[in-house]
């Protein structure tokens, strides 16, 4: 072999051992790149199974005065809420990136097909049959499950954003659901008076074609309807989740100290002494005045569900009573 030849074979074993060199060092340099993103990662989750920067246990970064996100709190006016209250990504009225052409949030439509529901129909993180994340050992939301002792449960033994006493988020200066409260203009309120998902008038998503609400209609197979053909939260034969060790509604029952129970030992919205919301101008339950175009008040002057020309039964109320 010539000198040429020598020197050239050398260069170019120098050349490949360099490659080789650099390509080792590059893998290395993936390697580092990727154990130094999972020590971050597993930096930012906090004692509590949670990203310590919105852990409002931690009171991580992004966690406001208020408890909230700061960016997703209208008291601190967060970048994310948008002119009509809402976050701006689920505002119907903004168009939001979230909202699906059915005016639904596109990831829980099932029209759409959305990432969240299962082939059962419902969403997949609470559906029994699918062994959903969130459901616990009870057969409940693990977040609202009192034997769990949900996140969500405070020391009054109800939800925490709900509760008067603890001065729930929901809560408005009237003591009601705030987005469900026509004082406060809430945003559930339609302009009918009622709640927009479930109003007939306003074609509400939670109404089916028989004119019902679609989870409670039998016709449907409403998800709420069970074999006994009622809502399994409130049979007695199902054990539903509503009905206490006395065989009544929980939250209507006295012995249990049920949350709808006023002082004057009645339902708190049905109650005249305390200003139950659902009492109207004339002293009668409001869906039951015809001076207030009660909702269960018929052309007849009867019930809804119980006037047979309506359909219903043959049970008459009296207009005027109190």
């Amino acid at each position: 072999m010539t000198a040429g030849g020598s020197d050239r074979s050398r260069k170019r074993r120098r050349l490949e051992g360099s490659d080789k060199t650099r390509e080792e060092g590059e893998e290395r340099g993936d390697i580092d790149a990727d154990i130094e993103k999972r020590r971050k990662k597993r930096a930012k989750v906090c004692e509590h199974g949670r990203q310590r920067s919105v852990c409002k246990g931690c009171r991580g970064g992004s966690i406001c005065e208020h408890g909230r996100q700061r960016s997703q709190c209208k008291d601190c006016g967060g970048s994310s809420i948008c002119e009509h209250g809402r976050v701006r990504s689920q505002c119907k009225g903004c168009r939001g990136s979230s909202i699906c052409e059915h005016g639904r949030q596109r990831s829980g439509c099932k029209g759409c097909r959305g990432s969240s529901i299962c082939e059962h129909g419902r969403v997949r993180s609470v559906c029994k049959d699918c062994g959903g994340g969130s459901i616990c050992e009870h057969g409940r939301r693990r977040s609202v499950c009192k034997g769990c002792g949900g996140s969500s449960i405070c020391e009054h033994g109800r939800r925490r954003s709900g509760c008067k006493e603890c001065g729930g988020g929901s809560i408005c200066e009237h003591g009601r659901v705030r987005s469900q409260c026509k004082d406060c203009g809430g945003g559930s309120i339609c302009e009918h008076g009622r709640q927009r998902s479930v109003c007939k008038g306003c074609r509400g998503s939670s109404i089916c074609e028989h004119g019902r609400q679609r989870s409670k209609c039998k016709g449907c197979g409403g998800s709420s309807i069970c074999e006994h053909g009622r809502v399994r939260s409130v049979c007695k034969e199902c054990g539903g989740r509503s009905i206490c060790e006395h065989g009544r509604r929980r939250s209507v029952c006295k012995e249990c100290g049920g949350g709808s129970i006023c002082q004057h030992g009645r339902v708190r919205s049905q109650c005249k002494g305390c200003g139950g919301s659902s009492i109207c101008e004339h002293g009668r339950v409001r869906s039951q005045c015809k001076g207030c175009g009660g909702r269960s008040i018929c052309e007849h002057g009867r019930e809804r569900s119980g006037c047979k020309d309506c359909g219903g039964g043959s049970r008459r109320v009296k207009l005027g009573s109190k």
